[in-house]
Order: structure tokens, then C-alpha cells, then sequence
């Protein structure tokens, strides 16, 4: 059981990306239910001994098997394009957060107060500790308070490099000259991981990404001492 927590993705930590594990689930359990029947279907086909050979046509069976699956695939595409569109939604931010991709580092500025800027390493394998992930940790980590919504605007100095949070349901491409926006609301404290997942150079796998989320009295705290 250790061994299996330790290889599971975080659990979801934002509404969007619970939004996309349920049609996730649904999904697959209109898959699976197709695959059962077609296998059903073949079985019966296959070790079965009635024939009809003068049967030329169905009209009312072709009529069913286009309407339904025409169905099924508008219960799949409603939902996505809702997602979608949530994904791509712009609020009112309470907070916004540039992000800015360097090989092999990323750097981070808060747009709405002063000097409050960092560049953020992969902490070394020999100065990591017990409760934190090797390839996963950084030196400086970014600080966000949970319940509010965060801005975040993304690009990169050099290469294509790409910002992402897994558990956030977040991934934005950082291209140099181009500001990319995204959004972010945090359910619950925590730390989250995530990494470059733009294939940017010889050290692409050594700049990973730390969120932590706190409630709002502690972030006030975090900015001070910044």
C-alpha cells in the first residue's frame, strides 16, 4: 500500500480539475459499457448457429445503430465543451502571479505588490529532507493563499517551456514575447507539484514547480517577510 501511494497522482485540489476527473470517469464508464455489449454482441455472433439467408436488410436495426451512438457522443461533447470553456473563463483575479520560463529555472514576480520577485531551483538531491519529493522540490516556493481567485500569466526568456500543475488541472504553454494567462482557485492547503512538460533542453526534467497554498492571514504573513 506504501508503495502504491507513493506512484498515485495528487488528488484533485481546484474545481476545474474536478470537473475533469468526473467527465473523466464518466467517459470511461460509457466506454466501458460499449466495449461490454460489442463483446457480447461478437459472442453471440460467433457461437451461435441461426441463419437467415434470405435476409437482405434491417432498416429499423440501421436506424438504431446510427441514432444511438449519435447520442452517446452528444452526452460526451456537451460536457467537454462546457469544461472548456471554464477552462478559458476570466474572472475577476484577486491575485496575479507572472511566471516567467528560463532554461533550466523558472522565475516568478507578484504583479500587485512591490518587489516581491524570486527565481525558483530543483533543490538538490543532498539537501532534500524526509518529507519532501527528489526532481520534485525547489529552493523557493510559490506561496498562494486558497479560496481566492489567482491570475496567472505565463511566459519564458529563451525556449517553449510549459507551466504545469497536475492536481490544478492547469498547463500553459510559456513562449517567449507571448503572455499566457490562466486561472486558479486552491480548495484546501497544500503543497503541490508539477513540472516543465515542453521538452526544452538537456535539463527539461530538472525544473520542477512547488505551490503551496495557505489560508489568507499566513500568506499576509509570507509577504511581509518577502
Amino acid at each position: 500500500m506504501a508503495i502504491w501511494s507513493q506512484i498515485n497522482m495528487q488528488d484533485a485540489n481546484s474545481p476545474l480539475m474536478e470537473q475533469l476527473i468526473l467527465f473523466h470517469d464518466k467517459t470511461m464508464t460509457i466506454l466501458i459499457m460499449i466495449t461490454t455489449m460489442i463483446m457480447w454482441l461478437m459472442y453471440k455472433m460467433l457461437f451461435n448457429k441461426k441463419i437467415n439467408r434470405f435476409m437482405m436488410e434491417n432498416q429499423m436495426i440501421e436506424i438504431i445503430w446510427t441514432i444511438i451512438p449519435t447520442l452517446i457522443l452528444i452526452m460526451i461533447a456537451l460536457p467537454s465543451l462546457r469544461i472548456l470553456y471554464m477552462m478559458d473563463e476570466t474572472k475577476t483575479p484577486t491575485i496575479t502571479m507572472k511566471a516567467i520560463g528560463h532554461q533550466w529555472y523558472w522565475s516568478y514576480e507578484y504583479s500587485d505588490f512591490k518587489n516581491v520577485e524570486f527565481d525558483s531551483y530543483m533543490k538538490p538531491t543532498n539537501e532534500i529532507t524526509m518529507n519532501e519529493f527528489r526532481l520534485l522540490e525547489t529552493d523557493n516556493r510559490i506561496v498562494l493563499p486558497m479560496n481566492n481567485q489567482i491570475r496567472i500569466l505565463v511566459t519564458a526568456t529563451d525556449v517553449l517551456h510549459s507551466w504545469t500543475i497536475p492536481c490544478m488541472g492547469i498547463k500553459i504553454d510559456a513562449i517567449p514575447g507571448r503572455l499566457n494567462q490562466g486561472l486558479m482557485f486552491f480548495n484546501r492547503p497544500g503543497i503541490m507539484y508539477g513540472q516543465c512538460s515542453e521538452i526544452c533542453g538537456a535539463n527539461h526534467s530538472f525544473m520542477p514547480i512547488t505551490i503551496e497554498s495557505v489560508n489568507t492571514k499566513m500568506f499576509i504573513e509570507w509577504l511581509k517577510n518577502n
